[in-house]
């Protein structure tokens, strides 16, 4: 019984298959101008002979034709073995417009990210969600107000022209910048941190007060730099949130946990069989050295630089570094570096270099340091990277390593991102001892060429200065600079010091890193140098009176320890600098070194010591220092005196000094002005000497010390920094010109995206 049933049941599901199961003889496709049936054919997957069993299959043919966006209808019969398939074509995209933008770069981004290109199908259904793409790319760089209509415009042969009328409105401005959480640190200095800034009215020509999301992410990337290089391990960059006020404007806020500070602990090199410790001394001493001290990514990448260099210099291949960090008690941070031997090897066959429109590929490739042939060094590639990242001409700068057809050889492709590297800036500034103007245009790849090329001009009541300067950082592949520039200035003096210079000439040398953090960098220099003297200027002083040519060969060597160029907060660094004439009238030789010290009290307190020293003679006996080569005390150096009025004098006028010397102890005072976050303070003291004489003058004692104590604060006003300094001379003579208080204020403008090409 059970078994007759099955049967049945089968019988039946046969009977009910061969029903709705039909062979397709014949085809037929209307409404199809375009696309051919052979097209319409592959896309539907069927062919003559093919069984439709079901709805389902039917159904299956309507869904593939729709998905290929070719059709705005579709409808399907089959009836009699007779499929019949009728079409309407969407229009093809003759061309997109885009009315109301101007930028060239915008244009090309949209068009770029549009699902609706020209020379594809029109299909509705995608318009708003490209409009939304559109709203989307703008807002992204400010313009939050923006409005977008699309017109669709009717061609010949079944086209249509896609015409997008957009609206821009106001660019979303920046009225105040806000940090919120434990943040530890004041607003003013974390606004000096990012790059997105408040919107004031003489901000014209910069682009960083209006809302943009990616410069928000920047600014969210450079925070959490700062406070990792504080010790700040666990520091949390909340997502920034922008409130609306009214009219243009917007909060821009940025929530900030800045966490526990952490300090090294254990650091350790965990090596594999390959490698022997003793090949790794600096790090263990360097280790040493940071251990106690707060976690920062510049030793982390102290550490990396060591290996690299020890891995260049003892030709180590093939060596990965992995980090193991690991947090012991409240406040410890443990952290192992494990250097391990690529177990499989592999060489360079081809470095592709992408992206590079305007910069010549040899600018890039003289950053490698690794070619190709050469085994695949990690640590060597990231450098190069790096290297290639500092040109500061790139936007972006990303790598693939892919196989290639090669056993054990992998491609490089170096994908770049070009950059507007053209800058004009404009400073002013006003102060007790008078107002100043300066103007500056430079260009960091000149040509493509990666050669940088400025020009600047500074104005003030008694000089005016300007220069033209050319820079190949990478002459002929050498990995030394090339660097040429023209000066000339021009000096007014004769109304209180009896003289008046002026100067023109030009220098030729060449610059590169010696040793590490150790820079050489030597010139030739040549100048036209003409003296004029007023008729109350001394006997001496006219002696000099004349023109002179001097050429001489100029040296210097720069150690740099700091831990960061603008506003260290630690290390130190030792300049000198040495002039030799090698044809000159006077035959005036001079020295001068510079050493500063920096020390991080605590996060908010930094102390720093400078010492400066100069000397100039001339190396015959009977000649005397030019007026206009003779040292003065730089107005920095020794606050609470006039600029120019201390040290020897020849009469009545001063005529600077063969030898200087100062030294300046300063440090932060945060218990000052605490709540306000516009104001530093720092307390301040200046020791400096100004003497010698080649002729006799009235008082010259070369042991007298001047001196003063002050406090300096720098206030960021609405009208620009406002910087004071309150000095009180400790030791003077009675010949020197004291002054108390000193103010500047000025502000400077920038104009970044500007790229130059001189042809």
């Amino acid at each position: 019984m059970r078994k007759s049933f099955i049967f049945s049941l089968v019988l039946i599901i046969l009977i009910i298959k061969n029903a709705y199961s039909e062979e397709i003889k014949k085809i037929e496709i209307n409404g199809n101008n375009r696309i051919s049936d052979e097209t319409i054919l592959v896309f539907s997957n069927i062919k003559l002979n093919n069984e439709i069993n079901s709805n389902s299959d039917l159904n299956k043919i309507l869904k593939d034709l729709y998905n290929t966006n070719y059709f705005s209808d579709v409808d399907i019969d089959f009836n009699n073995n007779k499929l019949v398939i009728n079409v309407v074509e969407n229009p093809i995209i003759q061309s997109v417009q885009l009315n109301g933008i101007k930028a060239k770069k915008f244009k090309e981004i949209i068009l770029d990210n549009l699902t609706l290109k020209e020379k594809t199908s029109y299909v509705e259904n995608f318009v708003s969600m490209d409009i939304n793409k559109i709203k989307s790319i703008m807002k992204r760089s400010g313009y939050y107000f923006v409005n977008v209509d699309l017109n669709v415009i009717d061609a010949k042969n079944s086209s249509v022209i896609l015409s997008y009328q957009i609206d821009l409105g106001k660019k979303a401005k920046i009225r105040n910048i806000k940090f919120i959480g434990k943040k530890l640190f004041k607003n003013r200095k974390l606004r000096n941190v990012i790059v997105s800034e408040e919107y004031k009215p003489w901000k014209f020509l910069t682009s960083k007060k209006y809302l943009n999301e990616d410069r928000i992410e920047l600014d969210k990337r450079l925070l959490k730099s700062f406070y990792l290089n504080r010790g700040y391990f666990n520091v949390k960059i909340s997502t920034s949130f922008v409130e609306y006020l009214s009219g243009n404007e917007f909060d821009l806020t940025y929530s900030i946990n800045a966490g526990n500070k952490l300090f090294f602990n254990d650091l350790k090199l965990k090596l594999s069989d390959e490698y022997n410790i003793d090949q790794f001394e600096e790090v263990e001493k360097y280790f040493k050295k940071i251990k106690d001290k707060h976690y920062s990514l510049v030793a982390i990448e102290k550490i990396s630089n060591l290996i690299e260099t020890i891995t260049m210099r003892k030709q180590l291949e093939f060596l990965s570094v992995t980090i193991e960090e690991n947090i012991k008690g409240k406040d410890k941070l443990d952290i192992i570096f494990n250097l391990n031997q690529d177990r499989q090897k592999f060489y360079v066959n081809r470095i592709n270099i992408i992206g590079n429109d305007i910069t010549e590929e040899n600018v890039i490739r003289n950053q490698l340091l690794v070619d190709e042939g050469d085994p695949l060094n990690k640590l060597l590639f990231n450098k190069s990277i790096n290297n290639i990242k500092s040109l500061n001409i790139f936007g972006d700068v990303k790598t693939n390593i892919v196989d290639s057809d090669v056993v054990q050889k992998k491609d490089i492709e170096i994908i770049v991102e070009e950059k507007a590297t053209g800058e004009i800036s404009a400073g002013a500034g006003v102060g007790t001892s008078g107002g100043t103007v300066g103007f500056n245009l430079s260009e960091r790849n000149y040509l493509g060429k990666g050669l940088n090329l400025s020009t600047s001009l500074t104005l003030n009541e008694e000089s005016i200065k300007g220069s033209i300067d050319y820079t190949n950082p990478n002459y002929k592949n050498s990995n030394k600079a090339l660097i040429f520039g023209l000066f000339s200035k021009s000096t007014d003096r004769l109304a209180e010091f009896g003289y008046k210079s002026s100067n023109t000439g030009f220098s030729l040398g060449t610059g590169y890193e010696q040793f590490e953090d150790l820079y050489f960098r030597p010139r030739l220099s040549a100048g036209y140098d003409k003296i004029e003297t007023s008729n109350e200027a001394s006997a001496s002083l006219k002696k000099q009176k004349g023109d002179y040519f001097a050429s001489k060969f100029i040296y210097d060597l720069d150690y740099d320890k700091r831990n960061r160029k603008f506003q260290p907060s630690s290390g130190h660094r030792h300049f000198f600098s040495q002039a030799v004439p090698i044809y000159s009238k006077t035959y005036a030789l001079q020295n001068t070194y510079e050493f500063n010290q920096y020390y991080s009290i605590s996060d908010t307190i930094t102390a720093g010591i400078t010492f400066y020293g100069s000397m100039i003679n001339t190396l015959k006996s009977d000649n005397d220092v030019r007026i206009s080569e003779r040292i003065l005390i730089p107005q920095r150096k020794l606050r609470g005196f006039e600029s120019g009025k201390i040290g020897p004098k020849d009469g009545n006028d001063y005529v600077g000094g063969n030898y200087a010397s100062s030294i300046n102890i300063y440090s932060d005072l945060p218990i000052l002005f605490e709540n306000s976050q516009s104001t530093d303070v720092k307390f301040f003291f200046d020791a400096a000497n100004l003497w010698g004489a080649d002729f006799k003058d009235n008082d010259n004692a070369s042991s007298y010390i001047r001196s003063s104590a002050g406090l300096a604060l720098d206030w960021f006003t609405p009208v620009g920094p406002l910087n004071f300094s309150l000095a009180k001379p400790i030791t003077k003579k009675s010949s020197d010109v004291t002054e108390s208080f000193r103010f500047n204020i000025g502000t400077t403008f920038w104009w970044k995206n500007i790229l130059f090409f001189f042809i």
